[in-house]
């Protein structure tokens, strides 16, 4: 589909707005009927409507991705299967125990969730508990165990990282803005996002603020194009990310977008200049829309522990709402959400369970546990 380029005022004029209409209807993933109105040009009672005082398009966003969490627990469970492999020799441990045992399977438990990245702490923290309840006779078989063992885990995320759906707020446009190293997959979540957002009967504009990497405006475009979203992308090479993005959510604001969804360029967390472009650019956002915006950090999950490091300076940066872990169905390291749950007190978001559009999943950390102990 050839794309079009307008502009709405002069304000716009260094930038491109291109729009990218279906090219044929959108499935609706929460069963809301897509919206090819405009809402400023909505009359009568709008059920999309959402200010500060009622119940609007974004509590009903966020309680409808919730409730698609623990419906889609067959992605969920798929997604973690090598983890599962890693940590199906527990069951074996669990079969024949008996309390004559004890030390010898805690011993291989621990060995196991340190292999599939629990990390030390948390699989000491873990191990200690059911030693614990084992030695008080709490725990009296093999089942019991087990099921101490996926309540432990489910506690520690519970406690650490309960506010797992996505605040939008209430006032519009929401701004989510997606950062992250090279590679971690920050433009392919943003474009998966952007299709579940959409369908859920969100208005969605896109910016493409990564300046720096050629292919990544390209992309985004066939995101664009791929979830019927429009795009602002900036004309020239040199653009400044933090102007894109003002540009972008200044549109958004103007034209009652729901939700800006602002790309950015990969960059390591030792790079000092390349952070405070960040600084740059959620205050540029703030200037716009106060409060805003959400800051989703993109870890990659076939990293496993690696990627605390990179989550501690992110969020000692920007002050980071919310964690996307992508790759986690190509890795056998799924204990590492648990880990950067409880090291960074983030609550995850999002996790990529597969290559699919649908295949961003929001995080139910019940359905999580599920799927990593059988």
């Amino acid at each position: 589909m050839a794309a079009t380029t307008t502009t709405t005022s002069a304000s716009f004029s260094r930038f491109s707005v291109i729009s990218k209409p279906p090219s044929q209807p959108q499935f609706n993933l929460f069963n809301f009927p897509n919206r090819t109105e405009s809402l400023n040009s909505r009359t009568g009672i709008d059920r999309f409507r959402c200010s500060a005082g009622d119940t609007g398009l974004f509590t009903k966003l966020g309680r409808l991705l919730k409730e698609k969490a623990k419906s889609d627990v067959e992605k969920v469970f798929s997604g973690f299967s090598k983890t599962r492999n890693n940590l199906s020799v527990i069951d074996e441990l669990l079969l024949y125990w008996n309390l004559s045992d004890t030390d010898k399977v805690l011993d291989e438990l621990e060995e196991a969730l340190l292999v599939s990245d629990f990390g030390p702490k948390i699989t000491i923290k873990i191990v200690e508990n059911l030693r614990e309840d084992i030695l008080s006779g709490k725990l009296k078989s093999g089942s019991e165990i087990k099921e101490a063992l996926k309540k432990n885990v489910l506690d520690l995320l519970s406690n650490r990282g309960s506010k797992t759906e996505v605040k939008l707020g209430s006032r519009k446009p929401a701004v989510i803005m997606i950062i992250g190293v090279n590679g971690g997959g920050k433009t392919t979540s943003l474009g998966k996002l952007a299709y579940r957002l959409k369908n859920g009967g969100a208005k969605i504009l896109l910016a493409a603020g990564d300046t720096f990497r050629a292919a990544a405006s390209d992309q985004l475009e066939i995101w664009a194009e791929r979830t019927g979203c429009e795009i602002v992308m900036a004309e020239t090479e040199k653009a400044k990310a933090s102007v894109v993005l003002s540009q972008a959510v200044k549109r958004g604001k103007q034209e009652g977008y729901d939700i800006v969804l602002c790309d950015t360029s990969g960059r390591l967390h030792t790079n000092y200049r390349l952070m405070e472009e960040l600084i740059a650019c959620k205050k540029a956002v703030a200037k716009v829309v106060a409060g805003a915006p959400n800051i989703l950090l993109v870890l990659d999950g076939t990293t496993g522990l690696n990627m605390l490091p990179q989550a501690r300076e992110f969020n000692e940066v920007v002050g980071v709402t919310g964690l996307i872990l992508t790759k986690l169905d190509g890795s056998a390291r799924g204990g590492c959400v648990v880990s950067v749950v409880d090291e960074l007190g983030i609550p995850v978001k999002f996790v990529g369970v597969g290559e699919g559009v649908e295949d961003l999943q929001p995080f139910d950390a019940e359905a999580f546990v599920n799927a990593i102990f059988t």
